[in-house]
């Protein structure tokens, strides 16, 4: 991974609610952006039904922008 690269990547679970788009889904938590060493296992959530999901390993709370 190059300098570049990581300095774009953003610390997982920093927050917790997140507003998504229909460009990263499928939603997963901790999304790919996202650094993974001191995260929890990827767990893929379904926003796309009711515009809003919860991670039941972190919490954190996604909403889906329409």
């Amino acid at each position: 991974m190059t300098a570049d690269r990581s300095d774009k990547l953003i610390q997982p679970n920093a927050q917790h609610h997140y507003e998504v788009t229909q460009d990263d889904l499928p939603l997963s938590c901790p999304m790919p952006g996202m650094y993974l060493w001191n995260s929890h296992p990827r767990v893929f959530l379904p926003v796309e039904k009711t515009g809003w999901a919860k991670c039941p390993y972190c919490s954190a709370e996604y909403t889906l922008r329409k």
